[in-house]
């Protein structure tokens, strides 16, 4: 886990035209008020204000949602996500959103500079092209304010815009004036704002980042339109002012000695610092910002050259996301998002972040590379795997066991041998270190590891010994099919040594609360943990909630069975969740963006949607889901950092984050979104076992004229696909089974409320067999099969 305790801070921002507005509810029973008040005032802007731009006044505290918020908070259960799934529709994203205020802060970056992430404090997106699987070799940090492009890392040079009839007012400088930013399409790479100057003068912002043939730079497009009228405004100015000097003009470029660094359209005048466009009516202009000097070949830039770079993004995404699977889910704002954390985890590849210090590899990747091997992108699951094999770790015995876990799911999904010979010395090094360490152990556990980044003190930890445990099973199998077969026995016999001293260990810990639940400690053996009453209201119990996951994903507590139900209920009765997210306070005192107040780190959430697709737990699955598309992200542009804040901060109307992008974080939303669609079921030493599909559905969509595809997802068992198509009287089937899968296949129906399933016909045959209600059994079948599933209305009453 990331280490979230160093110092920062972040100024004070507010906003309107971003803010929502509803009438406040009140949802009983639950002891809550739901208030997302409109706000006639204008907010207060985050620090990097315009030259003599008229001040933007303060929104006023709003006690209503402090409180509410804070009373959600304080519950040991997520009394809003419970709320939620007794109302009529369940889970959905508006019932998500009216809750929170929007994510849209990044303040100061931890560490001892003090710079912000931003000059505006608002969060950036990451824009480029990757030639290949190692993502981005270039980018250009576009903030979502429209007020900057950064190249390369947040301290990097970059081109401010200013507006307003001085040309000195920042774009974007008063947030209750900037309409909410915005993707191309929905989902692409494309930035899109719009604005209102102190003098009322409105603006519109498009850009992106592109390569073109002239150059090879990379390149940033900004479009920016402008209509004084209607004001007394008599000419507006659009101001890109460089942040480098020693700048002249040639033609309509802007060059460093010979290499260009700015292009602009006609009507730009050079003023020594700034490129000047004054607008005495309705004006479009044009800049293209490269991440470095470069020799450029004349571009004439106007609207055709702009459109022709514009298209080339959307065609090269298109290419890119072509190459992988998707899943067409019958919500627009679900698969947007899905196919532009694609997007955004493809520009990342092996990185954790981009543009800050978070760009490196960080072990959190391993579920990033399972989830987009899931997703069939081959050449990232490689090249995070690769990027593992010589990472440092605090935590060398778990860094093995992920290293193996990680090796055999890109072993199972794509059958590379040559990678599998190319970990085999590594790994059989590693095997004999952990019978070593077993040999010379009194507890029968490997050695002390780190409980985490921030909590340095070694112990006997349950999370590292399990996903040590994890690997050694995995990479036997993994061994047995590729004729290594005494590796295979050896790693076996390890990880039976090891499961011997886990049990003992984890029996002699475990504890039965009152309530039912269970609590398992992480720290084994010194019997230093006891249960948290509420888990977040310690540091240790934060980070219990943070690792805790890792173990119930691995399959060491049988899905289904006593402990696993115990510990799922543990966690559901003393503060794990908030609206489906993963609770986290540091408790360490630092003021970062994102750590400031009690909040969510999502990037641990991905195990947590595996634990709940294992324990089939479906409306909790959706909860999450809908949690990180409403809560858990940037409104429209999908933006994450490692951690948010969910507790409002002394005068700041909207939530900050932690570092963003983060690839993990993205990886969660994707993971549980696959889940719902399909999930791998596992025998009781972890191997792949069966399918289970469309268990976790939202029933809405399953309702007449919606339609579900899963186009080319990559299994265990090979490729999958299917559809499900809803009418009036029936939901129309089509599956092609992958061809490895011997085991179990199972489909459920999530029809809407008053809905079920009256039977089931396949190529005009009766299906016979139901696991209940709503689920049909489906082993044996093979190849290529079309269903009809009757709907049935009961009658009232």
């Amino acid at each position: 886990m990331r280490s979230p305790g160093v110092r920062g801070d972040g100024r004070s921002a507010g906003g309107h035209s971003l803010m929502r507005s509803s009438a406040a509810s009140t949802w009983l029973r639950a002891g809550l008020v739901l208030l997302a008040v409109g706000l006639a005032g204008t907010a207060s802007a985050v620090a990097g204000n315009g030259r003599h731009a008229k001040p933007c006044a303060s929104i006023p505290v709003d006690p209503a949602y402090s409180g509410a918020v804070g009373n959600a908070l304080r519950e040991r259960r997520d009394v809003w996500g419970d709320a939620l799934l007794r109302s009529p529709t369940g889970p959905t994203y508006d019932g998500v959103r009216r809750l929170l205020h929007p994510l849209l802060l990044v303040g100061r970056p931890a560490g001892l500079k003090p710079t912000r992430l931003t000059d505006s404090g608002v969060y950036y997106l990451p824009f480029g092209q990757p030639k290949g699987t190692g993502g981005a070799d270039a980018v250009q940090l576009h903030v979502a304010d429209g007020s900057q492009i950064v190249s390369g890392i947040v301290n990097g040079p970059r081109l401010t815009v200013s507006v307003g009839a001085g040309g000195s007012e920042r774009y974007g400088f008063c947030l209750s004036r900037l309409g909410a930013p915005r993707l191309g399409g929905g989902y692409l790479p494309i930035l899109e704002t719009s604005y209102v100057d102190a003098d009322g003068v409105r603006y519109r912002q498009e850009s992106f980042a592109a390569r073109i043939p002239q150059t090879r730079a990379l390149v940033s497009f900004v479009r920016l339109s402008v209509d004084p009228r209607g004001t007394r405004v008599h000419t507006a100015y659009l101001r890109f002012t460089p942040s480098v000097g020693h700048l002249r003009r040639v033609g309509r470029q802007l060059r460093q000695g010979k290499r260009g660094r700015l292009v602009f359209s006609r009507g730009g005048r050079f003023d020594g610092q700034s490129v000047v466009f004054p607008a005495h009516g309705p004006k479009v202009v044009y800049v293209a910002w490269l991440d470095r000097p470069a020799r450029t070949g004349r571009v004439r830039l106007g609207r055709k050259s702009y459109e022709r770079a514009k298209a080339s993004v959307a065609a090269y995404w298109a290419r890119r996301l072509a190459a992988g699977a998707e899943l067409v889910v019958p919500e627009q704002r679900v698969y947007d998002a899905e196919r532009n954390l694609l997007i955004q985890n493809l520009l990342l590849s092996w990185r954790y972040s981009l543009g800050n210090s978070y760009e490196r590899f960080s072990w959190e990747l391993m579920d990033v590379a399972e989830t987009m091997g899931a997703y069939r992108f081959r050449g990232i699951e490689r090249t995070i795997l690769a990027a593992s094999l010589g990472a440092p770790s605090y935590f060398p015995n778990r860094a093995a066991g992920e290293r193996m876990s990680g090796s055999a799911d890109y072993f199972r999904r794509f059958g590379d041998r040559g990678f599998v010979e190319r970990v085999t010395p590594l790994f059989r090094h590693e095997v004999a270190s952990f019978g070593s360490q077993l040999t010379a152990s009194r507890v029968g556990l490997l050695r002390r590891e780190r409980y985490g980044a921030d909590i340095v003190r070694p112990i006997y930890g349950l999370h590292a010994q399990v996903l040590a445990l994890q690997g050694l099973r995995a990479i036997a199998g993994v061994w047995m099919a590729t004729h290594h077969p005494r590796l295979a026995y050896e790693a076996t016999r390890v990880a039976e040594r090891l499961e011997a001293g886990l049990r003992a260990a984890v029996t002699a810990g475990r504890t039965t609360l009152p309530d039912g639940s269970l609590f398992v400690p992480i720290s084994l053996v010194d019997r230093a943990e006891r249960p948290y009453d509420s888990l977040s209201a310690s540091k240790r119990g934060s980070y219990w909630n943070l690792v805790m996951p890792y173990v119930l994903a691995s399959g060491f507590f049988r899905p289904g069975g006593p402990e696993a139900t115990g510990l799922l209920a543990y966690m559901l009765n003393h503060g794990s969740r908030f609206l489906g997210l993963l609770r986290f306070s540091p408790h360490t005192g630092v003021t970062n963006p994102g750590y400031q107040t009690p909040g969510s780190d999502d990037v641990y959430g991905t195990n947590v949607a595996r634990f709940l697709a294992d324990m089939d737990q479906p409306d909790q699955l959706v909860l999450s889901l809908y949690g990180k598309l409403g809560a858990g992200m940037t409104e429209n542009t999908f933006v994450a950092g490692e951690g948010s804040t969910i507790a409002p901060v002394a005068g700041q109307y909207y939530r900050s984050m932690h570092r963003p992008p983060n690839s993990a974080n993205n990886a969660f939303f994707l993971e549980a979104l696959r889940l719902m669609l399909v999930h791998e079921t596992t025998d009781a030493s972890g191997a792949p076992r069966g399918l289970d599909l469309a268990f976790a559905t939202p029933r809405a969509w399953l309702q007449p004229g919606k339609r579900i595809e899963v186009r080319g997802m990559q299994t265990s068992f090979g490729r999958l696909s299917y559809s499900l198509a809803a009418g009036t009287d029936a939901v129309r089937v089509v599956l092609d089974i992958p061809e490895r899968l011997a085991g179990p296949l199972r489909l459920r129906l999530r029809l809407p409320p008053g809905v079920r399933v009256g039977g089931a016909s396949a190529d005009g045959g009766r299906i016979e067999s139901f696991v209940d209600h709503e689920t049909l059994d489906l082993s044996g079948l093979r190849g290529h099969v079309e269903l009809v599933v009757y709907n049935h209305t009961p009658p009232p009453g």
